[in-house]
């Protein structure tokens, strides 16, 4: 058995893992309450031509933070690096509405980046910790459905909540529920180990600290996953207001909807059949939905293709994660998870960067841009078949 597992890792369904996954929802709930009503509260600040950045310098300073979330979880601790992403999310939210200006806002962007920097890299390394090593994909699953329900339920409630009170009321909603995540957290179990003091020297990072080997396979894979969702993320809400879909939030939830379904399943399977075999269906699912996103010229067709696309996410999140847990060395699990993570917000930051581009706020652009952004997934399902050396099947713990 690994040497970081805890005297608690007997069951799947323990009282640190609930807790978890209920912190995990609120965590969601708070920075995806704001998604889909930043594009048209900057465009009133006369940004629109930035709207691309609204994703790309979040997940930018995501990506950044990563190494260091990665270290400090592998040191410090699992819990004190969940703090400190779900007090920024505290802390940002609290701000949105004292900031007027454009630069102001995407500084404001740029920070509250770093709470999914550390929060989800932590909270990943935590779950391995404390489940069954037969059950990660399950267990994989399960955490990234909590990440979900927060996810699909939070974007309608914000819209809800602009379009009946303010767009303040929404921020001041999104920090409340940020301080009712990190109050969980203090009441969970540490589940490293050999915890070290912080020493700013932990800060000072090593080339294999930054990007680990044994997470560039996965995470190269995930780059092609999730390139798509920033596209997603950055020119559907603009679909929205082209079909006369009032509340922007529905297509979002609608995604996380299905991709909760999927979630349920496919992280076992995964851990019955492999996680290669998961992928490749995964993917090749991922570049269909893409092309039929790009051709919705109805609400019911972007509906549809939201929701093939969400129940692909499903699928392939679980068992990349848990395969990335596979590689990993015990006492490097969060660098690693931080690598994979690193390559998910690259791919949603330069997916939302590059569909932004090729839209240019043109309605005719749709079908094109998603034509190319269903290109780079393409190239991930490639490479799943180039992959050698894989083990098939979990090795259960002894």
């Amino acid at each position: 058995m690994d040497s970081n597992k805890t005297t608690f890792n007997q069951f799947l369904y323990t009282r640190s893992f609930i807790l978890l996954c209920i912190s995990h929802t609120l965590f969601a709930a708070s920075f995806s309450m704001i998604i889909t009503e930043l594009p048209a509260y900057l465009s009133e600040m006369g940004g629109e031509e930035y709207i691309g950045l609204i994703i790309a310098l979040f997940t930018l300073t995501a990506g950044l933070s990563r190494p260091f979330s990665g270290k400090l979880a592998d040191t410090v601790g699992r819990i004190p690096v969940m703090v400190i992403g779900t007090g920024m999310c505290i802390i940002c939210s609290l701000l949105y509405p004292f900031v007027s200006g454009v630069a102001g806002f995407l500084l404001l962007r740029f920070f509250h980046g770093m709470s999914t920097g550390f929060k989800p890299t932590a909270a990943t390394a935590y779950a391995a910790d404390i489940v069954p090593a037969h059950r990660r994909g399950e267990a994989m699953g399960i955490l990234g459905v909590s990440m979900n329900l927060g996810a699909s339920g939070a974007p309608p409630f914000g819209s809800y909540l602009v379009n009946n009170y303010s767009i303040d009321m929404m921020f001041f909603a999104s920090s409340f529920v940020a301080v009712i995540s990190i109050l969980i957290l203090f009441g969970m179990k540490e589940s490293l180990k050999d915890k070290k003091p912080f020493s700013p020297r932990l800060l000072m990072l090593k080339k294999d600290e930054i990007f680990h080997p044994a997470g560039l396979t996965p995470g190269f894979i995930t780059f092609c996953l999730y390139f798509g969702f920033g596209a997603m993320l950055t020119i559907v809400p603009n679909q929205c207001e082209y079909l006369g879909i009032e509340n922007k939030g529905t297509y979002l939830g609608i995604l996380t909807a299905s991709s909760i379904l999927s979630r349920l399943i496919a992280g076992r399977v995964s851990d019955i059949y492999g996680r290669l075999p998961v992928l490749k269906v995964a993917l090749f699912c991922v570049v269909g939905s893409l092309i039929l996103m790009g051709y919705a010229h109805t609400a019911t067709w972007l509906f549809v293709a939201s929701g093939l696309l969400g129940f692909s996410f499903g699928i392939s999140s679980p068992a990349m994660f848990a395969w990335a847990i596979d590689r990993a060395d015990p006492s490097k699990l969060g660098q690693v998870l931080a690598t994979v993570y690193i390559a998910l917000e690259a791919g949603i930051g330069l997916g939302a960067l590059l569909s932004a581009e090729l839209y240019q706020n043109n309605v005719s652009n749709f079908t094109f841009t998603f034509w190319v952004i269903a290109g780079v997934s393409f190239l991930g399902f490639v490479y799943l078949f180039m992959v050698k050396g894989e083990k098939p099947f979990i090795i259960k713990d002894t």
